[in-house]
């Protein structure tokens, strides 16, 4: 069939009446897109941003060095518990300075049983551990309550064959029972030992008493003046090279002293004031 001129106009006019809106809808769309953003100018003269700041290093204090620091210090507990089985052995005679003697002792027994030797180590031990809380070092020569010995010969020399700085022999006494108070020994010199010895050994017995004074200790009412004693009969004393001193710490046969030699309390005010009279003297 074919058409007619209208009919073809017709559709001519209804295709270009839809081309037209199409063309009119896409250049309303392109309107509308939105366009890219231009990219910021960067600085290119500014300073960079400061690095955080590093967290200062904290300080560190070192510790204040111990009082006895480097300090070497020998302990003589007197006597020994196994000295009571052996009889024999410790009375034979060896060297005491001027003169021989016998190698070592029993030691005073309390009424009740309780031991010197027993006492000796008790404090001698206390005071290692104060000692050592200060720094020092410390050589015993004994190290329990169950030997024999060492004799007054080896314990003389102990200190210099230890390298020590001075030595403390402890010993409590087995007097009358009148008898109160502590005395301590120092050597009175003889001509193997130096003066050195003997004055640097006074002045430590000064400061043994002095600083048991402090601690409310009471100076013997029957041997010595003002709580010290020269003899030159000791081998322990008299083969020191280095300075020595014994504590009598107190009468095993006084009621009054006994209490205060094994109570704990007792045993600290002997060990607190020996490790003072030790650290002031070496100060000195």
């Amino acid at each position: 069939m074919s058409s007619s001129p209208t009919n073809v106009a017709r559709r001519w006019a209804r295709t270009g009446l839809v081309a037209f809106v199409a063309l009119i809808a896409a250049a309303g769309l392109a309107a509308c897109a939105p366009s890219d953003p231009e990219p910021p100018e960067l600085d290119t003269e500014a300073a960079p941003a400061p690095l955080p700041e590093e967290p200062a290093e904290e300080s560190v204090e070192e510790p204040a060095p111990a009082p006895l620091d480097g300090r070497l210090i020998a302990i003589d507990p007197g006597h020994n518990g196994g000295n009571f089985d052996a009889p024999d052995e410790i009375a034979r005679e060896v060297d005491a300075g001027p003169e021989t003697k016998r190698c070592n002792t029993v030691g005073a027994v309390a009424d009740d049983g309780y031991r010197e030797s027993r006492f000796n180590i008790e404090l001698a031990r206390r005071l290692r551990a104060m000692l050592e809380a200060r720094g020092a070092e410390v050589v015993m020569t004994r190290e329990d309550d169950d030997g024999v010995g060492p004799c007054i010969d080896e314990r003389g020399t102990f200190g210099q064959d230890t390298g020590a700085d001075l030595m403390i022999s402890i010993h409590a006494d087995g007097a009358a029972e009148d008898g109160h108070g502590f005395h301590v020994i120092r050597p009175g010199g003889w001509e193997g030992q130096s003066e050195e010895v003997v004055e640097r050994s006074s002045r430590l017995a000064t400061q043994v008493r002095d600083h048991l004074v402090n601690y409310g200790l009471t100076p013997s009412n029957y041997v010595g003046e003002d709580g010290i004693h020269v003899r030159s009969d000791l081998g322990t004393l008299n083969l020191s090279e280095v300075p020595a001193v014994l504590l009598e710490a107190g009468n095993m046969h006084n009621d009054d002293d006994l209490a205060m030699l094994r109570s704990n309390e007792g045993q600290d005010a002997l060990g607190a004031a020996l490790a003072d009279a030790i650290e002031h003297y070496l100060d000195g």
